[in-house]
């Protein structure tokens, strides 16, 4: 490839390939995307495996928005099957829907203890609302308390341990605020309004996205290997670059850990194919109280395949990243010491002209699937006034 680009777009997920798109369809700019993986899609690849199974790579990706913006743009890429995702929480082999809500107090104490907690519930917050686990804590009824202790210990505490690595005295009490319970009688792990999953696949939805005269892609190619940093001038291919770079990747390894190695999580995935059916009852279970990984998910419910005899799933085991070569990083792990540091990285960036950090990995934030195409999008718009 010897044309001339206009901007360079670093990693092949949501970030990178909105930003080529928007890019080379609004501005007509010839765009560059490159991906150090041999595939496009970043974490959201999926592909058939060889039991005829679809599966997700790299963990389970369900689509939910409450954007409008977000998913009209996504519409033009693919067609959507409607689906509502379910997760069932095993607490000592028995089923609890999560996020906790009035179907799970039957499941946990039975239907008579289950009806009088309900009718507490109502009665102290009202059909509907989401109320945090720490508000029960601050309950005088000793029902409700009891109910707490229920959630915190049992669905909350050793999942959380193990997948952040954490114990219970390092949880920061603010997560501990964000647990739900969920007082209707609704199952889904989402409530946001539109959802569902791509019809042919999310492989499929990024190749109609990437799929533009002006937009070229590099696989298997690792950025540093060609942009680099002279001063605050980025050098492409050994050349100063005056155009755009919109960079997904993880801040610190772009500045060769300048100032240490940002906190995150990985995961090891580990697939299993079994001769049967159905090997659940719902898309994901969550191991909150035993075992070391920290959840199974069947993917035929997601992707809504009718395969008979033949089903696979995917078992999750999270752990430290150390930075080796064979480990991706999946979750910033926020805290004052990281949070400082990636500060450092972020100021860094603001002095290169034009150069643009974007993403989970390179504004070191968690955020789902729409939050990152909804930040492309913005970030465009900006760009391009």
């Amino acid at each position: 490839m010897d044309r001339q680009y206009d901007c360079l777009v670093v990693g092949c997920g949501f970030a990178g390939a909105v930003a080529a798109r928007e890019l080379a369809e609004r501005a007509g700019k010839k765009v560059l995307v490159i991906e150090k993986r041999p595939h496009i899609g970043g974490g959201a690849y999926d592909f058939v495996n060889d039991d005829t199974v679809l599966v997700h790579r790299y963990g389970p990706h369900i689509f939910h928005t409450a954007s409008g913006r977000v998913f009209e743009y996504l519409k033009r890429f693919t067609r959507f099957r409607e689906y509502s995702h379910e997760v069932l929480a095993d607490v000592h082999g028995r089923l609890i829907p999560v996020p906790f809500n009035l179907n799970s107090l039957e499941a946990a104490f039975g239907t008579q203890k289950g009806d009088r907690l309900k009718e507490k519930l109502v009665g102290a917050y009202g059909m509907g609302r989401r109320v945090a686990i720490s508000e029960l804590r601050g309950q005088t009824d000793g029902e409700l308390r009891e109910l707490y202790e229920y959630v915190y210990n049992n669905i909350f505490l050793y999942y959380t341990q193990k997948q952040w690595g954490l114990s219970p005295d390092e949880i920061d009490p603010s997560v501990t605020a964000r647990v739900p319970v969920l007082i209707a009688h609704d199952n889904r792990y989402f409530q946001d309004p539109y959802q569902g999953m791509p019809l042919d696949g999310y492989t499929r939805l990024f190749e109609n996205l990437l799929r533009h005269p002006n937009i070229d892609l590099r696989l298997n190619t690792d950025s540093g290997a060609v942009i680099s940093l002279l001063g605050t001038q980025i050098l492409f291919d050994g050349a100063p670059f005056s155009g755009i770079v919109v960079y997904t990747g993880a801040a610190d390894e772009f500045f060769g850990y300048r100032f240490g190695r940002l906190h995150y999580r990985t995961l090891d995935f580990v697939f299993e194919t079994y001769d049967r059916t159905w090997y659940q009852q719902k898309g994901t279970v969550n191991y909150t109280v035993d075992r070391d990984y920290t959840r199974i998910t069947e993917f035929k419910h997601l992707t809504g395949q009718q395969i008979d005899g033949k089903t696979t799933i995917m078992k999750e085991y999270p752990r430290e990243y150390t930075g080796s070569a064979d480990e991706t990083p999946y979750y910033p792990v926020a805290g004052e010491e990281s949070g400082r540091l990636y500060e450092k990285y972020k100021d860094l960036a603001g002095k290169i002209d034009r150069f643009y950090l974007l993403g989970r990995l390179a504004e070191y934030k968690y955020y789902n699937m729409d939050a990152v195409v909804e930040r492309a999008l913005s970030l465009c718009d900006r760009i391009l006034g």
